[in-house]
């Protein structure tokens, strides 16, 4: 529970860091993405999603599952190996990683955390 939420938070945070410049200040590392596989990270950012897209929609969780699932999907497959390892150093998404989250929400019709 305490990944999911460090997720949800760093996906906000993380997001309007990318808006506002890397300035902002970042959630600390979380230690328990260090062995995270590809389709781990993925079901990281789905649940993050959920999270954050119901708060933020003001809806059901269920009813953003398949959006949510297009963001994750999109999202993991745009990075690259080093964006996977910057994942795994600190459990949230880089600058590079954020602006393809960023399009992918646009494209999977999902509000912008900012």
């Amino acid at each position: 529970m305490r990944g999911l939420l460090l997720v949800a938070i760093g996906l906000f945070v993380a997001t309007s860091a990318f808006a506002a410049g890397s300035t902002a200040a970042l959630p600390p590392p979380d230690p328990t993405a260090a062995r995270l596989s590809r389709p781990q990270i993925g079901e990281r950012a789905y649940k993050g999603c959920l999270v954050t897209q119901a708060q933020l929609q003001g809806t059901p969780q269920e009813t953003l599952r398949s959006p949510c699932r297009c963001y994750a999907n999109r999202t993991i497959a745009a990075m690259g190996e080093d964006e996977v390892a910057a994942f795994r150093q600190t459990g949230y998404f880089n600058d590079v990683t954020r602006a393809k989250a960023l399009a992918a929400l646009d494209a999977c019709n999902l509000k912008r955390p900012i």
